[in-house]
């Protein structure tokens, strides 16, 4: 007995045309239901389902590839010099799209390069991804976005505050939670608290550095810039940061660090001089990495939902490959929140 999926030798296998023909839909709408695309009635999805099982019809990968001019991958960009940071996202978005056909391709480029544009054109043209994310400081630049436009791919910017429209954009709370940390901080009773500020270059430090100043506002205290020292989200400038204010006469009582790297530099200057954590000192950073659990004592600190974050842009970027998945998706949810954890550097409550 022959098969309804086995074809005579002369006859060539059944097409997408051919489904949509016998089912009586578009082809649009069988495009849907292999995605399994949750936009079409039970009834047509019955019928489409009927027809595949009659014609044995196998979807082609390649062939959808070809008619749709894009290859069924995403395509991540980044310039970050946090490794764990890109890491973390890459989890997000893996975890997204673990189901569907999609494949995730990474490119870090050198925002520096004064043909960084025309790397990336390069990239995307030769790669043809179905969407792009960019992850910061990038995701800051409207010429990357305007490339996207051009090229005619759809992308999602991701960063510390709100970038773009909310079906292109996906951030976090960043100047809110470092209010709420700081806050924290001054309710125990601290009035001088030292602040290690990011690099050039990036909005996150920004937000993180006016969260900080809104505090102290609220709480009606004065900024004083010679406790706000510049690093740039590495160890060693956090440690140098924690010798210069630890060092003076008038050294803070608490130091916020804009990432947990430097705070963990902080934590090894007050170590070096002596100082106790956190009887003398309290210490508090931003990431909730892995190194914030792994230092003495374990960093108070801001979860920064960047997992969340890659998941989240993801679906957002793709949602017509997201099955059932999609249909709980709030399309214009922009802000993954922050949260504090609490251990052993700092007694906020």
């Amino acid at each position: 007995m022959t098969s309804k999926s086995d074809n005579p030798p002369n006859q060539s296998a059944p097409t997408i045309n051919d489904v949509a023909a016998m089912a009586g839909v578009s082809k649009k709408t069988v495009s849907r239901f292999i995605n399994k695309s949750p936009l079409m009635s039970a009834t047509t999805r019955e019928k489409v389902a009927a027809a595949i099982d009659q014609l044995g019809y196998v979807p082609n990968p390649q062939a959808r590839a070809l008619a749709l001019r894009r290859n069924f991958m995403i395509a991540l960009l980044h310039d970050n010099p946090n490794g764990q940071t890109v890491l973390n996202f890459q989890k997000g978005v893996l975890s997204a799209i673990k189901d569907t056909e999609l494949a995730l391709a990474v490119r870090p480029v050198d925002r520096t390069s004064p043909d960084v544009l025309t790397d990336i054109e390069s990239f995307l043209a030769k790669q043809r991804p179905l969407g792009v994310l960019i992850l910061p400081p990038i995701s800051e630049r409207d010429d990357i976005v305007e490339l996207c436009k051009r090229l005619d791919i759809a992308y999602m910017r991701i960063g510390s505050t709100v970038l773009d429209e909310p079906v292109h954009c996906v951030a976090s709370n960043d100047r809110e939670i470092v209010q709420q940390m700081v806050a924290a901080i001054i309710n125990q009773g601290h009035t001088k608290i030292g602040f290690v500020r990011g690099p050039d270059g990036f909005r996150s430090p920004l937000e993180r550095e006016s969260g900080f100043l809104d505090a102290l506002n609220e709480a009606g205290l004065k900024p004083d810039p010679a406790l706000m020292v510049k690093g740039n989200y590495r160890f060693q400038t956090g440690l140098e940061a924690g010798l210069e204010l630890l060092r003076r006469d008038d050294r803070p009582t608490a130091i916020f660090a804009s990432n947990d790297e430097m705070a963990s530099g902080v934590l090894h200057a007050a170590h070096g001089l002596e100082i106790r954590v956190p009887d003398e000192l309290e210490v508090v950073g931003f990431d909730d990495a892995a190194t914030a659990s792994h230092v003495w004592p374990p960093l108070t600190t801001v979860h920064w939902p960047i997992e969340e974050m890659g998941r989240l842009a993801a679906m957002k970027l793709v949602p017509e490959f997201l099955g059932e998945a999609v249909a709980k998706l709030d399309l214009e949810q922009v802000i993954v929140p922050s949260h504090i954890v609490e251990r052993a550097s700092a007694r906020l409550s």
